[in-house]
Parts: C-alpha cells; structure tokens; sequence
C-alpha cells in the first residue's frame, strides 16, 4: 500500500493534505480496518514539509475505537498529547465520543480540561457524549456532576441527555434516583421518549418492581409512545411472575393489535402464569395458540404445560407431553422431571415417582432440592417415613442442599407417624444448620406438638424463636385451630389463657380466633356462647380484685 501511494504522489506531484488524511480515515472504506488506517497514518506522516493536525489524530483514534484496540488508542493518544496542538471543538467532540465508547476516563477529562484551557465552550453534542463516556465507565457521580452543570447552566439538558444519567443510575441500582429524573423531566417541559421508558422498565424488572413496569407501560401508552417488543416482553413476564395473568394477557392482547407478534418467551410465562393459576384449560390454548402462530415449544414451554398438568391432575396428558419431549429431541432437564415426580407422588403413584427419580440419576440429570423434595414428601404422605428419611441422607451424601421445606415436609411425616422426638431432632438439627424456620415449618413443628398433647414444649420453643429474630405470627392460631379440630377444647382454651397471661396476643385478639377455630370445626354452640359472653376480655368483681374472666370457663360453665 505505502509504495502504491508514493508512486501516486510522485506521478501527480502531489502531496496529500492533513484535512485529505483526516477525511480518509473517517472513510466507510478503513473504518472498519484500523491496521489499514494505522498504516495510511504513518505513512501520511513520512512525507516531506507534513505534519499532522489534531483532526488526524481524533479520525485514528475513532477508528481504533470503534474496532475496541484499546492499545492502539492508548498509542495515538500518546502522540497526541505529545503533540502539543490546540485543542479546537469538532476534536473534542470526536475524542470525546471516541474515548467515552471505549471506557477511557482519564483521557476523557484530559480533553475536557483541553477544552476548557482553550476557551472552547462545550455544545450539548459535547456534554451528551461527555456523559454518555463516564456512565459507561460507571463513573456515574461524576456524570451526576456534569448533568447539574448543564442543568444550572446555558445550555440544559435534553432527552437524550436524561436517559443517559437515567441509564447511570439504574446501573449502579439506583433506581429511585431514575424514576427522580423521570419527574424532573415532565417539571421541565422535556419529552420523554421511548428508550427512557424502557430503559425504567429494565431497571424496575430487574429489582423484582413489577408494578412499576406495569405503570411505565401504561404512562407509554398514556403518552401515545411507541412501545418497543421488549417492553411488552418484560411487562408481561413480569405480571405473569406475580400470577396476574388476566393483566398479563391484556397486555399480550395489545402487542398483538399493535401488530407484534409475542416470541416463545411471551407464550411461555403467559402459559406457566395460567397454569399456576389452576386455569390450566386456558394455558393449553395457548400452548396450542403458539405452535398454530409457527413457533416450536422450547423445554421451558413444556416445563411449564408439564409442570401445570401435574399439579393439577391431569397426569396421563403430563406423561404422555413429557414422552413426546422424549421422541421429538425436546431437552427433558431436570425440572420437568421433577414435576412428574410432584404429580406422581401427589397422586399416591410413589412406585412410578421413584423409578422417574432413578432415572434421572441413569441419564446424567442433576437431582435438585425441589426433586429431592417432591420424592420424600410422595414418601410421608402414604406412611413410608423410614424411605424418607432414607432419602435425607442421601441428599447430604450427594451434597445437595437441604432447604426449610426439606426438613418441613420430614418433621410434619414424623408427627403423623407419632415419633414425635425424631421430630424435634430433626428441628434442632435444622437450626444447627442455621436455616431459618419459615410459617410451614413452624406450623408443622407447633400443631405436631400440639396434637401429641405437648403444648407447653410448643410455647417453649416458639418463644426461643424471638432471640433469633424470628416472629411465628400465624403460631398462636394454628395450634388453637388443629386443637379445636381435634376436639380438644379444654386444651385450647387453656393454651389461649396462657398465651394472654404471657403477654403474648392481646386479649380480643386471642378470642376472635377461638371463635373463628370453633366455628371451622363444627362447634357452632359454643362459637355462639364465646361471641356472646364476656369470656376472655370481660371480668369478675371478687370483693376488691378485679379478675379476667378466663377461656377456661367456657368448657368449664
């Protein structure tokens, strides 16, 4: 290439001009060739009475950094800064954008500070590109700092300048501080556009805020913005993770008059949101809405319509989607195994649940917690404890972890198999491990308890709980519920006399749920009695003693 060009230059008699070079390597033809533009700029260099300006040195660096050789900006910057040139604006807006694209920051506010040297004031091209470079670098207070200059300056912020510090701060999770900048804008008479939009919903998504995409989607609309396909993507999988799948599909139904076709994504979290719902008829017309729309169900489709059948009862069409996976080359991966096992063991079918969960060991699957678990529940509920227990032990062989509803689903079959002192090994082992008992779990612990007459020890130990920072407050009802259940009434009133003497519920409280517990269990006579009377937050004269008419005298009267 060099001798091709000095044999052109000496034929013409020619010598190429630094605005020539410039203009060349901004060129469709080396942008995309930064070895090629390297070479021209040396070569340029070499010939005689040249030298370069800075707009040769800010057209190489942009077409190092667009190929990312972030060594050969490095090198031209060095040259640059070397050079000594004046800095002019049209430099400083390309060696800005070029060194905010590729993270360089000390450069960055060297040619700021160029700029500022130089008398040269910063356009609003300069400042978006400025706060484009240091949000991308995650320096995003110092892009908080320019926005508050432009802000209190001439020149102001627009909406391209608003979505770059609303993407800074969303970044760095400060979403509050985005959704701030959102107000701002609407105070300021600034439009804001789609990607601000959407930039929000990603934010909102991410952290779980599912009804602030929900609202963002609805100001889009509002506002008669173009709502991009990912948005409605994020939308629906996030109403649909929160089981609205009603609000979901409206949604959907918008996409699709807005002339968007849904992906199999859509399809898959609008079909598992209906499916966990119990509208499993519903999901099946989706699912078959989807493969009449072109698209193949991936493994996490049929995850879901597999994983709906079973929990709904309908095994044999779960079975027989889960063998068409098989012969159609679907990915069965370990979720949808676990999913039949649920339903099998549920269904009372623990033969065939157990054979699937081998089977999974023969084919390489990795067995699960939620696998584990669906199996060894399977086992308690039709009385095969010691298998159960089996299983638990080889969950810890096999260094899977043991999860709350591990030991919740073991604690409640010990109970019913009456080894009620294996169960509360199983709890003291359970907090050893330093996993915090959820509601299930300690429901299992205090109602087993309960119903094997050892409600003091269930007080004891619920009270233990407090030091951990951990407040039971479904406790107190369960026990007095599965103790009315069981008929034992006497128990019950006597358990909620002590819980009010401990300070533990207030009075009125405690009354409302034996009352709820006697009426639940067909004791309408004496609900009726309790509401009627002064039990349990009245009280007795005797002589000068005022004394509270105790729970305890309404089985007693």
């Amino acid at each position: 290439m060099e001798l091709k060009l000095d044999d052109f230059c000496r034929k013409f008699l020619i010598k190429l001009s630094p605005n020539f070079v410039s203009f060349v390597l901004r060129s469709g033809q080396v942008k995309g060739r930064p070895d090629v533009a390297v070479r021209f700029f040396r070569w340029a260099a070499r010939q005689g009475r040249y030298g370069h300006r800075i707009e040769c040195y800010a057209s190489l660096i942009e077409v190092l950094s667009i190929s990312g050789d972030l060594d050969g900006v490095a090198s031209a910057f060095a040259g640059l800064r070397n050079s000594g040139f004046l800095m002019t604006a049209s430099a400083a807006n390309s060696l800005i954008k070029s060194f905010g694209s590729v993270g360089m920051v000390e450069e960055l506010l060297w040619v700021w500070r160029k700029m500022k040297e130089n008398g040269i004031e910063p356009s609003l091209y300069t400042y978006n590109f400025l706060l484009n470079g240091l949000v991308d670098s995650k320096f995003v207070e110092s892009a908080e700092r320019v926005f508050e200059v432009m802000e209190n300056g001439r020149i102001g912020p627009d909406t391209v300048s608003y979505n770059i510090i609303v993407k800074g701060f969303c970044k760095v999770g400060k979403t509050q501080k985005a959704m701030e900048k959102l107000g701002d804008m609407e105070t300021k008479s600034v439009e804001p556009d789609k990607i601000t939009y959407l930039t929000l919903i990603q934010a909102c998504y991410g952290e779980g805020d599912f009804n602030s995409c929900l609202r963002l989607y609805r100001e889009m609309e509002e506002k008669g913005l173009e709502i991009p396909p990912h948005a409605y993507s994020l939308v629906i999988s996030g109403l649909s993770k929160e089981g609205k799948c009603m609000e979901a599909y409206a949604v959907y139904a918008s996409m699709t008059r807005n002339g968007y076709r849904a992906n199999v994504a859509i399809y898959t979290a609008l079909i598992d949101s209906y499916a966990k719902c119990g509208s499993i008829e519903e999901a099946m017309r989706l699912f078959d809405g989807m493969k009449d729309d072109g698209f193949h169900p991936d493994e996490v489709t049929y995850g879901a319509i597999i994983n709906g059948l079973s929990k709904n009862g309908r095994l044999e069409e779960a079975l027989a989607h889960f063998e068409h996976c098989q012969n159609s080359g679907v990915t069965v991966n370990a979720m949808i195994y676990s999913s039949i096992i649920d339903g099998l063991g549920k269904a009372g079918r623990v033969d065939e649940a157990e054979k699937f969960f081998e089977e999974m060991a023969d084919k390489g699957y990795s067995r699960d917690s939620y696998c584990y678990n669906a199996l060894m529940d399977a086992f308690t509920k039709c009385g095969k404890i010691n298998e159960a227990l089996a299983l638990f032990s080889k969950m810890e062989d096999e260094g899977c972890d043991q999860t709350v509803y591990t030991f919740t689903i073991l604690i409640a079959g010990l109970f019913v198999e009456h080894q009620n002192e294996e169960a509360l090994k199983l709890w003291d082992v359970m907090i050893d491990k330093g996993i915090t008992p959820n509601a299930a779990s300690i429901r299992a612990l205090s109602t087993g308890l309960c119903l094997s007459g050892k409600v003091a020890r269930a007080c004891k130990i619920l009270d233990e709980l407090a030091p951990m920072g951990i407040i039971p407050d479904s406790a107190v009802e369960d026990m007095i519920n599965v103790l009315c259940k069981a008929g034992r009434i006497k128990e019950a009133c006597r358990l909620a006399d002590g819980i009010v003497v401990r300070g533990r519920e207030i009075p009125g409280k405690i009354r409302t749920v034996l009352i709820n517990a006697l009426r639940k269990a067909g004791n309408t006579d004496l609900a009726l009695k309790l509401m009627h009377s002064k039990i349990g937050i009245g009280y007795d004269r005797v002589g000068s003693f005022k004394r509270r008419v105790k729970f305890l005298t309404l089985v007693d009267s």
